[in-house]
Formats: structure tokens, C-alpha cells, sequence
């Protein structure tokens, strides 16, 4: 195997790196992905992608795809909370309770307004053989490299020289990059360079076990997707997933079934009791079940003290961990690859300086251990009640309480479903997937004041503000072709969005991109006038400046910059704005 010199080594071929592979081979720069794994992920692991990662697959050519595969809105619409599955007591598999979730999958109108895209279901299993095919497809093959371990790496001045071994061959071979991207896991490239994590550890102990079976006689409500089980033989809570592929809802062929033990219960070590208890637990006796594979893992929220050493770059699980309630490991990994990537590209080609890549921890590592917080509340909420319940009790006698309608029931009754009801921090937290703020030397503060907002959590307030995403508003050509306004942002270019008054910005701009060397785009947008008509004047809304204002988006679709009107020299306004965002 041949040495090698590229300007990115990217050592991780999950989500996060397979992202960053993609989103580089876009924007015109070289890249190496190298896998110790033989191939893909063999574990279903996370499945939720949420409406801005799948803006992110829109803009790689992928959302069809993954919609095609993935689970159909119809089957995605709520979550349910149930006692027990199957089983011959009378009340086995009986709802206690549901809620709407992930805006009854993206239909609902809060969500349609947050994005073209809707959010989809698509386990890892499934979704990672799709992106390494695109990654190929972008970089060529020979750039995306599986079963290639990472064995050392050093760092200078000007790059990262790195020892990569080949473990088909068992020959070894050297990798010189001006960068190096660290999405494994943590497994190496963190601890090489001593980074730590914080947070919390072992939560829970889990057990996750991926199977084939045809439980359609027991799994009631083809409109909900993840069951929680409260089981009352067995005294704990359990998880249920379809996964697909063929066929979804209750008809899914395969499921993957999660029980958590005590950090001290042997039983979790140990496949036959662990299956046994899975039967037990779901009530089917000896019905036919294939075991694909049993995962262990532990419960935790954790993110790395830092997420830049020199030259190197922490994405993904590398830099922090989360529980899966909420769904927003793998989603965070996507954005942080979409943050990290357009830099990458602006320092290589000498658009920008290299102070730019300060603002990826900048700005991903606040948002990320939110994240972390967040996946990690909705996991204690679900043991808080899974205690509230348990914890008084056990066995059908004291299930049957939830729906007794006895006056002494009453309370009990009503704390669980407030309990359940809180669980809307997990299945309806759209502020958290679609409103996060970057504040850095890459942002342009305007000085207005961010949106009140009384539930950060669940509350999405769409605006053109410096920091936020770009707002999703549906635009028309004068041909009468429908477009989303996040189409106009092209892979690597920057877009400035004038009102329907604003001809001296769209000249500024060329100005400035003839200038400054920046791929910069330039459009009007309004009602009557314009590049673009907004018929349903929601840009107009959203936009935050006058007729004659303007806003400046960046490569990865955050707003930048602002001008409530026009300038006496709208390029004198606009170059330095750029030179301070680009780190010149």
C-alpha cells in the first residue's frame, strides 16, 4: 500500500465521518476515510434523523433515498406507553397512554414550517450503507477505506503524519494531511491525544437484543413507533423498535427490543438469560424469535473537554455520547460535520483564515452538550416514572390502578400520565433539533435581542437573526416553480438575501466576491418584486429587515449577518463583515 498526501485523513467511517467524507468531496477538497471496521455498523443503534440532518442528506443528494427506505409518516406519528406486550393476562398489551411525536412526523404545522424536510426513521443498520455508497460515489473508492486501522499519529506546524495499517494485507502505510478528523468513537484519536471526558457514566446498564419475529398479532397501533412496556410479571420497563425493512408499522419484520438491569445483575452478562428474560418480559412464550445480535451498553452522557488540539477535530461520539432518548447522538454527529466541513474547505483554499476553525468548538460544543443534557433528562424522566410506578407496587393488580377509575386510584392514576405527558421533552423537543444558536467570531451579532420564547424546549421561533438557521420559507420562480429558500445556498457558497428594494446589496456583493475571492451568490426575495417571489410572504416575515435590508447566510445555511435597511456604501458595509467572518 502507497503513502499517502491528502489535505483531510478522516479516521471513522460512522455518520460523522462518512458526513464529512460527503460533505468535503462537495465542496472540491480531497479527502481519506479509514475504518478499523470491516464494514459499516452491524447494529441497528440510532434510527431517528431529524428535519435538519435530513437537510443536510437533501443537500447530498440522498433525502430521496433514505425516505424510500425508511419508515412511512403513517407509522411514525406518536410513541405509546403500554402495560406489558402479549401474554394471557386480559390486559396484556393494553395502552396506558400516547403522545403525538416529532410533530406527528413532520406534519403537523409548527413542524412543515421548520423544514422542507420531514423527519424520517432509518436504523443505523441501514441508513450508514446509503452514505458510505455516496461517500464513494463523491471521493472514488480507494478514498473511503474500511478494515484500515489507525495505529499512530504525530502533529507539526504543517499538518498531521499518521501510520495506517491495512488489515486485509497486514501491511502498514503513511498518511500526511494538513488535517485530521477524529470520528471514531473516541477509541483512538482522543485518547492519543490525552482529550477527557465529562459528564455522566453508567446511568444505566443496558441490554439490547436485534431480532426477526412477526409480532403483528400483539403490536397494536400501526401509528405508533417506539413502544415503552412497563411489565408487570417482571417489574422493570422495556423498549420496542421496528426496524424494517421491508414492511414497517406492526408488520415490521424485524424489532429491536432494550431492557435495562442493575449495574450488579449477572443475568445481563449472560445471552440465554438475557433471551429468556426477553421472552418473559414481552409475554410470547416460546414463539418464533432469530437473534441477529445481543449489544451491551451502558447509559451515559458525556462530551469532551475539548474539541481541537492543533490540527485535530473531535466529530461525533469522539466528542460527546449521548443516551438515545430524544434521538440526538447520530443527529449531532451529522451537524457537526456540516459545521466543520465548509471551514475546512474556506482554510484549504485560501479563502479564510485559520482562525475560522476556532468557531467549530465554538459553536458545536455549547449546542452539543445541550444536546447531551437534554437526551439525558429524557432518559431520567423515563426512570422517574418507571419509579413512580414500580416503586409503589408491582404485578397486574397494581397496574390495573391506571385504568380503574376508583376514586383511591385517581391520583396515582393522574401522576403517571403527568409523568408520561413530561416525556413530550423527548417526542416534541423541535427548539432543541431545529433551534440551536452559534455564537462566535463567525456570526455578525445585529444587536437585536433573541425571540421570547416560554419553552426553549419545545417552541421553535423560525428568524433571520445572526446565529440562528436559516428560516424555511417555500418561494416561487417567475416561471412558477416552488422551491425551498435553503436551495438557493449552493454546496461551499456564501448568499446574500436582499428585500424586493435592495439592488445596492446585490451589487455590493459582486463587489465584494470579485474582491475578497468568495463564492458569494446574490438574490432578491419579496412579494411583488424581486429574483424570487415569496408568496406567502413568510420570508417576509421571518427576514427581520426592511424592504431595503438585507442578510448574509452562510456555506452551512446559518445566518451571518444582518442589515435592517440599506447603507450609505452598502460594499463598505458588506467587505468588512466578510473579512471578519472569514478570520482574514
Amino acid at each position: 500500500m502507497t503513502d499517502v498526501d491528502v489535505p483531510v485523513l478522516i479516521v471513522g467511517g460512522g455518520g460523522a465521518g462518512l458526513t464529512a467524507s460527503m460533505l468535503l468531496s462537495t465542496l472540491g477538497v480531497e479527502s481519506l476515510l479509514v475504518s478499523a471496521s470491516p464494514g459499516t455498523s452491524i447494529l441497528p443503534k440510532a434510527h431517528l434523523l431529524n428535519q435538519r440532518t435530513m437537510e443536510t442528506l437533501r443537500e447530498l443528494g440522498l433525502d430521496e433515498t433514505i425516505y424510500a427506505s425508511g419508515c412511512p409518516p403513517r407509522h411514525m406519528t406518536h410513541s405509546g406507553w403500554y402495560a406489558g406486550f402479549a401474554g394471557d393476562h386480559p390486559d396484556a398489551g393494553r395502552r396506558i397512554a400516547e403522545l403525538e411525536s416529532w410533530g406527528a412526523a413532520g406534519s403537523t404545522p409548527e413542524w412543515a414550517a421548520a423544514s422542507p424536510q420531514r423527519p424520517t426513521n432509518l436504523p443505523q443498520i441501514r441508513l450508514e450503507p446509503h452514505l458510505r455508497r455516496r461517500a464513494e460515489e463523491l471521493a472514488g473508492p480507494d478514498r473511503v477505506r474500511f478494515h484500515h486501522e489507525l495505529r499512530e499519529f504525530t502533529q507539526d506546524a504543517d499538518g498531521v503524519s499518521a501510520t495506517v495499517l491495512d488489515k486485509d494485507t497486514g501491511q502498514e502505510y503513511r498518511v500526511r494531511a494538513r488535517y485530521l478528523l477524529g470520528c471514531d468513537g473516541g477509541r483512538t484519536v482522543g485518547r492519543i491525544l490525552g482529550i477527557r471526558a465529562e459528564g455522566m457514566r453508567d446511568v444505566a446498564r443496558m441490554v439490547s437484543l436485534h431480532i426477526t419475529a412477526d409480532l403483528s398479532a400483539w403490536a397494536k397501533d400501526p401509528h405508533v413507533l417506539i413502544r415503552w412496556l412497563w411489565l408487570p410479571e417482571a417489574g422493570v420497563m422495556g423498549t420496542l423498535v421496528p426496524m424494517g425493512p421491508e414492511r414497517w408499522g406492526p408488520e415490521s419484520e424485524e424489532w429491536v427490543f432494550h431492557l435495562n438491569y442493575g449495574a450488579d445483575d449477572a443475568r445481563a452478562l449472560d445471552d440465554e438469560s438475557v433471551v429468556a428474560d426477553m421472552r418473559t418480559a414481552l409475554g410470547i412464550g416460546d414463539h418464533p424469535v432469530r437473534i441477529h445480535i445481543i449489544s451491551r451498553w451502558s447509559l451515559e452522557g458525556i462530551v469532551a473537554e475539548r474539541f481541537r488540539d492543533g490540527r485535530v477535530f473531535l466529530l461525533g461520539d469522539a466528542a460527546h455520547r449521548h443516551p438515545p432518548t430524544g434521538g440526538l447522538g447520530l443527529n449531532s454527529a451529522v451537524q457537526d460535520a456540516h459545521n466543520l466541513a465548509w471551514k475546512l474547505a474556506a482554510v484549504i483554499t485560501g479563502q479564510a483564515g485559520e482562525a475560522l476553525l476556532d468557531t467549530y468548538e465554538t459553536e458545536r460544543r455549547p449546542v452539543t452538550s445541550t444536546n447531551v443534557q437534554r437526551a439525558l433528562d429524557n432518559a431520567l424522566n423515563h426512570l422517574a416514572t418507571n419509579n413512580l410506578i414500580s416503586g409503589s407496587g408491582s404485578g397486574w393488580a397494581h397496574m390495573g390502578r391506571l385504568w380503574s377509575g376508583e376514586p383511591r386510584d385517581a391520583e396515582f392514576a393522574r401522576a403517571v400520565r403527568r409523568a408520561i405527558a413530561g416525556q413530550s421533552m423527548e417526542f416534541n423537543e423541535q427548539n432543541i433539533e431545529c433551534g440551536f444558536i452559534y455564537d462566535s467570531a463567525a456570526v455578525v451579532p445585529d444587536g437585536s435581542p433573541a425571540p421570547d420564547n416560554p419553552d426553549p424546549i419545545r417552541i421553535h421561533h423560525p428568524t433571520a437573526r445572526p446565529g440562528h438557521p436559516l428560516p424555511h420559507a417555500w418561494l416561487e420562480d417567475w416561471h412558477g416553480t416552488r422551491l425551498p429558500v435553503m436551495d438557493l445556498v449552493g454546496p461551499g457558497r456564501w448568499l446574500l438575501v436582499a428585500g424586493e428594494d435592495g439592488q445596492a446589496w446585490i451589487g455590493a456583493a459582486a463587489q465584494a466576491a470579485a474582491a475578497l475571492g468568495v463564492p458569494l451568490d446574490a438574490v432578491r426575495i419579496g412579494h411583488l418584486d424581486g429574483d424570487y417571489r415569496d408568496p406567502r410572504s413568510t420570508w417576509t416575515r421571518l427576514r427581520g429587515h426592511g424592504a431595503d435590508g438585507a442578510v448574509l447566510i452562510r456555506p452551512d445555511r446559518v445566518v451571518a449577518w444582518r442589515s435592517p435597511g440599506t447603507a450609505d456604501d452598502p460594499y463598505a458595509a458588506l467587505k468588512p463583515a466578510l473579512h471578519h467572518l472569514l478570520a482574514r
